[in-house]
């Protein structure tokens, strides 16, 4: 069965602190960007935010991570970080992004999260539930 899951975007500005030596943004930023979006699309669009995870005693952690880096954010950019859950599996789920600037319209990066759902008491992963990935396809 192939599901089709929804893209939401969440909006940034490049901040004086995200600038490294180069004058660019530092590529650890770009980790921070599409994690600070999916804790607010979780919220915002599935409505079910970490802090609902989180007070059942499960968590969310990172796996693996894949960013491609095609172009520089700057200082004072703005630019759009598009999320979606690519795809679910038994402990976990893969969620894709795409960094664009508002300006030039371009991809700035690409790439995908796996996820791992714990128990927070424990650290170890848990089967993910049919009510999460419910809540989570739309």
């Amino acid at each position: 069965m192939n599901i089709s899951y929804s893209i939401f975007e969440t909006d940034f500005k490049v901040r004086p602190d995200d600038i490294d030596m180069f004058q660019h943004v530092h590529n650890s930023k770009y980790f921070d960007y599409v994690l600070a979006a999916r804790y607010d699309q979780m919220e915002r669009f599935y409505g079910m935010p970490m802090e609902e995870f989180m007070s059942r005693g499960f968590g969310w952690v990172v796996r693996t991570a894949y960013v491609d880096y095609k172009r520089a954010l700057n200082m004072g950019d703005e630019f759009t970080v598009r999320t979606g859950i690519e795809s679910f599996g038994d402990k976990g789920c893969r969620v894709q992004f795409e960094i664009i600037n508002k300006k030039t319209r371009k991809v700035c990066s690409d790439g995908w999260f796996d996820y791992v759902l714990i128990d927070i008491n424990t650290g170890r992963g848990m089967k993910v539930s049919p009510e999460m990935i419910e809540k989570y396809t739309i």
